[in-house]
């Protein structure tokens, strides 16, 4: 027993010693790492200068590669026309006086050092609509022994961008980014694409926009100051506005509150509330129209909600002035003139049909259809004429001794027949305009309808 536990402790003793003995080289290698890079360091920029270009014959081209990665869309102002995104801009150059070979510095191949150490190209946005500049962060930059200095810097941009709004909420937006040299001319820097497009991989969904691509296009530009070329490279972000919002909060409350306005047609005419539903049915659209106009650019291009908003408030105004038009109709009095015949057989007895206004005791198969009020057999002021006349002249002949008895009489008479006919002539140009206000409300309902599937079948 004794013999095991000491074999048992002199193991767990000898792992140890093996532990620390392998630890000690493990130290001793990062210090000598160490060592040799503020030695490395001190070699390579003792006479360095970060002013001037990296290169061993100022003839010669420095080539800078240029790859950026779209992170976020942080904001698209379409008012002030103004793109904000987060990017990852990455630059790659050769800088011809900070080489080494790595097997005098003990295989260091990589170090990092701070960026402003060295050269650095002044690539900047060309299209920047930042008033400070100072969005970028100062990182690092990773050495490599050959010379390959690559600059990884996350920068915030605003960017200027032309916004057209003309079939907002349904529109498509491209916001291009371009990126060049401030003053070195193709002649001393030049440079290059790293890939065709931005990289969207690692690219945060936004809630408002669809990213669509970036692609990438190298340009070559001589500008009215200078005779030599200038190179950039600009990237095309293409945008697809996601309309879901704007569909539920302006279009489908505007398309509700458009389907009450032919609905003013339907009341009736004693009810008062005619012209009153049509003011404040165009009154809730005003206030949608200021909404959108507020988010929108001042410009000539008319969105397509807002030429909706005009068109349908131009519907309701309409329909404002026909209801009352039809409402003085309805009132005309008993002085009214007759209804004219075109009237009478092209509003009476066709439109009627198609706007299915019938009488009382009328159906739609026309079984015990009335005639017009203005041919009524037995109540027309021209088929009572004849009985009329006959009970006058027997009231005149059995009240001959009274002359004065039979004038009133046949003043009453005479009044009775008057008031009937006015109230004739009024019954019909109640239902003419019962007619009208059936007719003007389909056709609106009808205008209503295809406006609507017009501009949702913008969003397929």
């Amino acid at each position: 027993m004794w013999l095991k536990g000491n074999s048992s402790h002199g193991s767990h003793l000898g792992r140890t010693f093996i532990a620390v003995w392998v630890k000690i080289p493990l130290k001793f290698c990062r210090a000598a790492h160490g060592r040799f890079a503020q030695k490395l360091m001190k070699d390579l920029f003792t006479n360095y200068t970060n002013a001037l270009r990296p290169v061993e014959d100022t003839d010669y081209i420095i080539n800078v590669t240029l790859q950026v990665t779209l992170s976020q869309i942080i904001d698209m102002d379409e008012r002030n026309q103004i793109l904000t995104t987060y990017l990852w801009v990455r630059q790659v150059w050769m800088d011809a006086f900070l080489t080494w070979k790595k097997e005098d510095y003990d295989g260091l191949d990589t170090i990092r050092i701070p960026s402003s150490y060295v050269w650095r190209p002044d690539i900047v946005l060309y299209n920047s609509a930042d008033d400070e500049f100072s969005s970028s962060m100062e990182t690092n930059v990773v050495l490599r022994n050959d010379g390959q200095v690559m600059w990884d810097q996350p920068a915030i941009t605003k960017s200027s961008c032309s916004v057209d709004v003309a079939f907002f909420p349904f529109d498509l937006q491209q916001c291009d980014l371009t990126f060049g040299s401030w003053t070195h001319n193709g002649n001393q820097m030049d440079l290059f694409n790293a890939l065709d497009s931005a990289d969207l991989k690692d690219f945060v969904p936004n809630v408002e926009w669809e990213v669509l691509g970036m692609p990438a296009k190298k340009n070559v530009i001589l500008y009215g100051c200078c005779s030599e070329p200038y190179p950039d490279i600009t990237f095309s972000l293409h945008l697809k506005r996601r309309a879901s919002f704007y569909i539920f909060n302006l279009l489908i409350p505007c398309m509700m509150i458009s389907f009450l306005a032919p609905l003013g047609f339907y009341l009736p005419a004693d009810s008062g509330e005619k012209v009153s539903l049509g003011v404040t049915v165009l009154l809730a659209l005003t206030v949608f129209q200021l909404l959108v106009a507020e988010s929108m650019p001042p410009s000539e291009s008319v969105p397509l909600i807002g030429k909706y908003y005009i068109a349908t408030m131009t519907m309701v105004t309409a329909s404002t002035a026909l209801t009352i038009f039809i409402m003085n109709i309805h009132h005309c009095g008993g002085e009214a003139r007759p209804v004219p015949e075109w009237a009478e057989r092209f509003i009476l007895k066709y439109l009627a049909r198609i706007c299915f206004v019938y009488e009382v005791g009328e159906n739609c198969l026309g079984g015990a259809r009335k005639e017009p009020l203005s041919q009524e057999g037995s109540d027309s002021p021209s088929a009572n004429g004849g009985d009329g006349g006959n009970r006058r002249e027997i009231l005149v002949k059995c009240l001959c001794q009274h002359q004065e008895l039979g004038k009133n009489v046949e003043y009453i008479a005479n009044s009775y027949q008057d008031q009937r006919a006015a109230q004739l002539r009024i019954g019909e140009w109640r239902k003419v305009a019962k007619v009208m206000d059936r007719f003007f409300m389909w056709l609106f309902f009808i205008m209503v309808f295809f406006m609507s599937i017009l501009i949702l079948g913008k969003s397929i």
